[in-house]
């Protein structure tokens, strides 16, 4: 969800503008996509790099999951939505980690369209994490080494608890950048790519629908003629 601080720049207004109006947008993607039938929207929130950003900006990012869950939880619980996160929650201030910690609860039991947070998430992180999580099961003699597979370290990324659905199909990346910016490295193996000009508060179900037409009309191969 890229462009949130050029938006607010274009209009004038400091980059935590961009943020929360990006935040706002969240809610109407999130619609629009589960009204289309996608079966998990995974949106990267929070990046393990952007704790590097000026502390004020920092403060307000770790303030709006707060605030968005506060204000649209009812509308994702009507729209039958389920909420997961991706990332190392361990790590997040505690008001933060908590009120996450209760969408998910809030919303375990939906069976609609998974939304699932990329928050405090970097792709090289988790495959170290993931990588960590297996060496000590070999050590613990709970996993022969020679037993290492895709669906082994599958597993033990964040995203297993996406199931069938943990390797995305499309990835879409808006404001014109065109670059993956260490999101689901290993997931993204065969993944589609769309680049969007739009900055993220600017983008529509218009957006999202054309993206998806260009991704319809790709022919995926998976290595294979």
């Amino acid at each position: 969800m890229d462009g949130n601080g050029r938006w607010a720049k274009r209009s004038g207004q400091p980059r935590i503008a961009g943020h929360k109006e990006g935040m706002n947008n969240v809610k109407r993607i999130a619609i629009a996509a589960s009204d289309l039938g996608v079966k998990v929207l995974s949106l990267y929130a929070f990046s393990t790099e952007n704790w590097k950003r000026p502390s004020a900006e920092v403060s307000f990012l770790m303030k709006l999951p707060v605030d968005f869950f506060g204000v649209f939880m009812p509308d994702l619980i009507k729209e039958n939505i389920r909420v997961v996160i991706t990332g190392f929650k361990d790590n997040l201030p505690d008001k933060t980690r908590k009120v996450v910690d209760k969408a998910i609860a809030d919303t375990k039991d939906n069976t609609g369209m998974v939304l699932n947070f990329a928050f405090n998430y970097g792709g090289r992180a988790e495959i170290v994490n993931a990588t960590k999580i297996i060496a000590r099961k070999a050590i613990a003699k709970e996993l022969d080494p020679e037993d290492i597979d895709e669906k082994v370290f599958s597993d033990a990324l964040f995203t297993h608890v996406l199931g069938e659905y943990s390797d995305p199909d499309l990835l879409i990346r808006t404001s014109g950048e065109e670059r993956i910016s260490n999101f689901l490295l290993w997931q993204m193996a065969y993944t589609e790519m769309v680049f969007d000009s739009a900055y993220w508060p600017d983008f529509t179900s218009d957006n999202l629908v054309n993206d998806i037409k260009i991704f319809n009309d790709r022919d995926r191969r998976f290595g294979t003629v």
